[in-house]
């Protein structure tokens, strides 16, 4: 693939149209777009291969599937260059949706979910604090998400 690939405006148009369906048919997306399907297929393969497009997932509500209980964990670590050998071992626990390496008071910050807040103290004192490297960690129980989004595209 070649390093100057351009994103260009049929591109962002066939990501602005799957951002918001992201299991509209491509057939559906190519009359949308203006464009035959297989270039949609063509489009999306590239942008896979940039690193643009990460894939697809679902969207799951996990208060329904039992994880009652979100935070975010402020991680301290002993050594702030031990933040990847950290972060690949919290990689390893399901538990965990995101770890973001931060400037500010936390080397780190983390999400996690639980089915209660007792799974949650076991998560914490079980798994995540056994991580060698982690000094320290603070909780904050997350009582209500009212935003979740990426950013919207300009067509």
């Amino acid at each position: 693939m070649p390093d100057h690939y351009e994103i260009d405006n049929v591109d962002l148009k066939i990501l602005s149209i799957l951002q918001h369906n992201a299991k509209k048919p491509y057939t559906e997306v190519a009359k949308q777009a203006f464009v035959s399907a297989g270039t949609i297929h063509v489009r999306m393969n590239k942008l896979e291969k940039l690193g643009v497009v990460k894939g697809a997932s679902l969207d799951l509500n996990l208060s329904k599937l039992g994880y009652s209980v979100g935070a975010f964990l402020g991680v301290y670590l002993t050594k702030s260059s031990l933040y990847d050998k950290v972060a690949d071992q919290l990689k390893n626990i399901p538990e965990i949706t995101s770890i973001h390496y931060t400037t500010g008071n936390y080397s780190m910050f983390v999400r996690v979910f639980a089915k209660s807040t007792d799974h949650l103290k076991d998560i914490l004192h079980n798994k995540v604090q056994n991580v060698a490297g982690i000094e320290r960690t603070e909780t904050f129980i997350i009582l209500e998400e009212t935003l979740s989004r990426s950013i919207v595209l300009d067509e």
